[in-house]
């Protein structure tokens, strides 16, 4: 392996990088909807090969050595993301007329972007890097913290964070109720590295220590996580829910011709089979359409939300996902003695509950917007450019000012999270009062039949277990679904299957350790880890002394 690694530090600039790029695309295949867990192996052992590399031949003083671990990382990160979303470009080519000329920077700049986070991962374990087997630690957490960083900084982005390879082994995936996905990458990047250590120059004892501490973390976090899923699973009383998938194309969503086929078709399949021995809506008493459901501004709609009232028949309220109107009105100075009232429109992506009278009994606005996709960053720079955002709507969405708990109809404890709100762990809740549930509300059909929506489900998921909440999503083209707090699949609709599910409700569990600390677990370990790498840096640096 020493030969090896000599081997890849006399490796030329670019074919080092490109070995890079091709490990992290490799690990893609981790992800969902593959969920081949072993992929990661690759990249991260690789990762561990390439850092030696660094060590064996250093460059020209610590700085280049520093910029070359970054570009290692960077060129890692970049292969990794662009083979874990590359399906983005399918939205450039739902209006393809008018994006199609971007779908390569959409592509490829959002991983060059976030490898950024990947590569300042690299550069601090190279600070930090020995010949100790400390190093898979030193990786792990290095990488831990960039990706916990690369979920908050900038808006955020968690998206395919290394942990959510365990996110499909449900026994694993409990150890998020203890330490979020953070903590799962964490585990994640220093079980995938370890087979590294195999060849290292030691004795067969010292160079097995890593990899048999990486089986008994896995064998106590699978043993831990079969013990917490023998608890069953307890429904709410009273509660029936009827979620819909209606599957309408995203370029015929947002068009006022289609309004009265969409409305249609959403009350078919809420209704169902006119002819069926029995009422479907027997016992419902929530309905949930997706996100953005109609192309017009419902609350301006009364035959709409007449239809609507005639199928509640004051059996079910309806959750719906809706563009929401406001109209704030500020006195505007006109002259020494003259004012004059002058009105802004402000439009939001909204969660909207509808009564069996056909009210519009409550609201909720998203908070964290989509980029390009509901408002553009730096509008009046990239208008110039031709640039605009995906979603039309008279104006770009406001934010929401926060997340909300909702006490609805039959339904107390509702925090409603919009499209990706799902996929940010330690933010899907309100800070002043937990729910008893989330409800999902997504589209998804800007991405096809592709790893998208798998990959989104299966955040969405992750929260589930991490905050000990159930959760129910609507999406628009799948996949939709009743979850348990454990994760437990209870209904699913698969991706591109129009239909309903109808279910009951799971109950909420007690806060988990990760709804009450956020974080502080795993920045704790992530400290130990960085400060253990230093020490071990910093000893082998006095024997060396000695040595000399």
């Amino acid at each position: 392996m020493r030969a090896l690694t000599l081997s890849l530090a006399g490796k030329s600039g670019w074919s080092r990088y490109a070995l890079a790029a091709l490990s992290g695309a490799v690990g893609a295949l981790a992800l969902a909807p593959f969920d081949y867990v072993p992929a990661l192996i690759i990249p991260m052992s690789f990762a561990v090969l390439l850092l030696d590399a660094c060590l064996y031949k250093p460059y020209q003083g610590w700085w280049m050595d520093i910029r070359a671990a970054w570009l290692i990382g960077w060129w890692q990160g970049f292969g990794y993301f662009t083979a874990g979303l590359w399906w983005l470009g399918n939205a450039f080519l739902v209006d393809a007329d008018q994006f199609a000329w971007a779908l390569p920077f959409g592509v490829l700049g959002l991983p060059a972007l976030l490898a950024v986070f990947n590569a300042c991962g690299f550069a601090l374990a190279r600070w930090l890097w020995t010949a100790h087997p400390v190093r898979i630690i030193t990786l792990a957490a290095a990488l831990a913290l960039s990706e916990l960083l690369r979920g908050v900084m900038l808006s955020g982005f968690p998206w395919n964070a290394y942990g959510m390879a365990l996110s499909g082994i449900l026994p694993l995936a409990q150890t998020a109720a203890l330490v979020g996905l953070p903590g799962l990458t964490l585990i994640m990047v220093g079980v995938a590295a370890t087979p590294a250590t195999l060849f290292d120059q030691t004795t067969t004892g010292q160079r097995l220590i890593a990899p048999v501490i990486a089986l008994i973390v896995l064998a106590c976090m699978a043993i831990g996580g079969f013990i917490r899923l023998e608890q069953p699973t307890v429904m709410r009383d009273h509660v029936v829910l009827r979620v819909i998938q209606p599957i309408i194309p995203q370029d015929d969503k947002f068009s006022m011709a289609n309004a009265h086929t969409i409305m249609q078709t959403y009350i078919d399949l809420t209704l169902g089979d006119k002819h069926a021995a029995s009422d479907p809506m027997d016992g419902v008493t929530h309905v949930i359409w997706p996100e953005s459901s109609f192309p017009f501004i419902l609350a301006r709609e009364p035959v709409a939300l007449k239809m609507i009232a005639d199928m509640l028949k004051r059996k079910a309220i309806l959750i719906t996902g809706a563009v929401r109107e406001e109209r704030r009105v500020s006195e505007t100075p006109q002259g020494p003695a003259e004012q004059r009232l002058q009105g802004e429109r402000l439009y939001y992506n909204s969660a909207q509950v509808v009564g069996a009278d056909g009210s519009i009994l409550a609201s909720a606005d998203k908070v964290h917007l989509v980029p390009f996709g509901e408002y553009l960053p730096l509008s009046d720079l990239l208008t110039q450019w031709g640039l605009r955002r995906f979603v039309t709507a008279p104006g770009s969405f406001s934010t929401g000012e926060t997340l909300r708990r909702l006490d609805l109809p039959g339904l107390s404890g509702v925090t409603f999270l919009i499209c990706y709100e799902a996929i940010f762990p330690g933010a899907v809740t309100p800070h002043d009062k937990r729910p008893s549930v989330l409800i999902n509300l997504t589209s998804d059909a800007w991405f096809g039949f592709s790893p998208g929506p798998h990959q989104h489900f299966a955040q969405a998921r992750l929260r589930t277990i991490e905050e000990g909440l159930p959760l129910v999503r609507s999406a628009n083209a799948g996949i939709s679904a009743v979850i348990d707090p454990f994760g437990r699949i209870i209904k699913v609709l698969p991706l591109g299957q129009e239909n309903a599910l109808t279910s009951p409700l799971p109950q909420a569990l007690p806060p988990t350790v990760f709804a009450r600390t956020g974080f502080a677990p795993v920045m704790v370990l992530i400290t130990l880890g960085l400060l253990a790498s230093l020490w071990i840096r910093h000893r082998l640096a006095l024997k060396r002394h000695d040595t000399d």
